[in-house]
């Protein structure tokens, strides 16, 4: 058996508990009653009439906005090239020709992000 007390915590701060009118322990009980007892700050108002799910975040610049338009498409053009080849007859014909107007809507796509952010070099 040791007869050493033990000693405190090196991680443990005994003067918060201690001195309750300390200024760290009235700001910790005035996050804590604020956490629990003020009201919610109110949402923004929403159109619930709306179906829209997803949103664009305002603010987003249109070089950013045309690069993920751009890259959605190749992702839709590549899946759909994957599943056409997989396919036969008229759901064939109908795969290769959703991704024909997908491939269509890239090439508007990277026009305009040429045409608005023209590459350097």
């Amino acid at each position: 058996m040791n007869d050493k007390p033990a000693s405190p915590s090196p991680t443990h701060d005994s003067s918060f508990y201690s001195n309750p009118s300390s200024k760290k322990h009235q700001e910790a009980a005035k996050r804590a009653l604020d956490f629990h007892l003020s009201p919610p700050e109110p949402r923004p108002e929403s159109d619930s009439s709306s179906s829209h799910i997803f949103t664009i975040v305002d603010g987003i610049d249109t070089e950013r906005l045309l690069v993920n338009l751009s890259e959605t498409l190749a992702s839709a053009n590549a899946t759909l090239s994957d599943l056409a080849f997989e396919l036969e007859g008229s759901r064939r014909h109908v795969a290769l020709g959703v991704q024909q107007l997908i491939e269509l809507s890239q090439l508007l796509a990277n026009r305009v992000l040429d045409e608005r952010v023209p590459v350097e070099g």
